[in-house]
C-alpha cells in the first residue's frame, strides 16, 4: 500500500499542486472507511446493533416498565417499604438531588422511619428507552414532602434504570434526581 501511494504521489506531483494532492490523499482513506462501513450494513448516523429486539418484545417490556413506574409512585406515596423492597435490586444505588448516595437498605429505612415522607408525586414527561434487558426511564416529578425535616417541595428531573434479572423480573438498580431550579 505504501509503495503504491509513493508511486501515485510521484506521478501526480508533476501534474497536481501539493494542496490538491494532500486533499486527495486524505479523502481516499476516509472514503474507503465509509464504503467499508456501508458494506458491513451500517446506516449512516446509526449505531451497530447485531441483535435488534423484536418490536413486540420491546412493546411488552415498555408496558411492564410503565406498570412498575406506577407501582413505584404509589409505593413511595404510601411508604410501602415491603413493595418497594421487591422493586429494588440488592445492589441498588440512589443519588439524591444534593448528591447523597443511598443503598437499598438506607432508602427503605428512611421511608419506614418517616425520615423521608412524600405527600405528592406527580410525574410528567416520562420517557422510557429499552436496551435489551435494560430500561432507562427519565421524567419530571412535582414533589411535595420532607426529608429529615427539610422541605422537598419542588420540581425534579430524574432517571431510573431497570435491569431484567435471570428470573425475568425488572429490578431498579439506579436512581438519580436533580432539582429543576427557576431561571434567575
Amino acid at each position: 500500500m505504501r509503495l503504491a501511494l509513493r508511486l501515485v504521489r510521484r506521478t501526480v506531483l508533476r501534474f497536481v499542486p501539493r494542496l490538491a494532492l494532500r486533499l486527495v490523499l486524505l479523502t481516499v482513506p476516509v472514503g474507503l472507511a465509509v464504503s467499508a462501513a456501508r458494506a458491513e450494513g451500517y446506516r449512516q448516523g446509526s449505531t451497530p446493533n447485531a441483535n435488534p429486539m423484536p418490536r413486540s418484545e420491546r412493546h411488552e417490556y415498555h408496558h411492564e416498565i410503565v406498570l412498575l413506574e406506577h407501582q413505584w409512585q404509589a409505593d413511595m406515596l404510601s411508604a410501602n417499604t415491603q413493595a418497594l423492597a421487591s422493586l429494588l435490586s440488592d445492589d441498588y444505588t440512589g443519588i439524591s438531588a444534593n448528591g447523597i448516595i443511598q443503598t437499598r437498605d438506607e432508602m427503605l429505612a428512611s421511608l419506614s422511619s418517616g425520615a423521608l415522607k412524600i405527600t405528592e408525586l406527580t410525574i410528567t414527561e416520562r420517557r422510557i428507552r429499552i436496551y435489551g434487558g435494560t430500561a432507562v426511564v427519565t421524567s419530571v416529578a412535582q414533589v411535595a414532602g420532607t426529608n429529615l425535616g427539610h422541605d422537598l417541595d419542588g420540581l425534579y428531573r430524574y432517571s431510573r434504570v431497570y435491569v431484567r434479572n435471570a428470573q425475568s423480573q425488572w429490578k431498579i438498580v439506579s436512581f438519580e434526581t436533580s432539582r429543576i431550579r427557576e431561571p434567575r
